[in-house]
């Protein structure tokens, strides 16, 4: 397992804990009135879809493990949460939350993120944080090259 896999599981599972509890404290009317929000919701779009493009790109592992795949699925899931807010108007959003009865059952709909957050969380902890092999390969070929070039 790599370290970038230890890393976004431990820091993308205490960000979801968090964000989870935060919903949970203040209720549904946070995200409610955020969702008919554009110019919030385009933010947020703007930054899911950045977040989601960048774990595509670094860290898109389908093997060696449950834990390297639920990080690659959750970076695939925040880059579809961005492409949907940033296509859909806020009035859909809006009717979506109503069709959903987002308000009244809001708690059930953070209870996978919460179980994902709190997965991500345990095994990255638990999991042991590979030595920095590949930044000892690097430095040794940069000490190289520098004594090459005195030469």
């Amino acid at each position: 397992m790599s370290r970038l896999t230890v890393f976004l599981s431990r820091s993308i599972g205490l960000f979801t804990i968090l964000l989870v509890v935060a919903f949970l404290v203040r209720g549904s009317a946070i995200i409610e009135t955020t969702a008919a929000d554009g110019p919030v919701v385009l933010a947020y779009a703007i930054i899911s879809l950045g977040m989601g493009i960048a774990m595509i790109l670094g860290h898109n592992v389908w093997s060696d493990g449950a834990l390297p795949v639920v990080v690659t699925l959750v970076g695939w899931l925040i880059f579809t949460k961005g492409l949907m807010l940033l296509f859909l108007p806020p009035k859909t959003l809006s009717w979506l939350f109503e069709q959903m009865q987002y308000g009244e059952h809001y708690y059930l709909f953070l209870a996978p993120a919460l179980v994902i957050g709190l997965y991500l969380t345990w095994a990255g902890f638990t999991a042991p944080m590979p030595a920095r092999r590949e930044l000892r390969n690097g430095a040794s070929l940069l000490r190289r090259s520098s004594a090459h070039l005195r030469h």
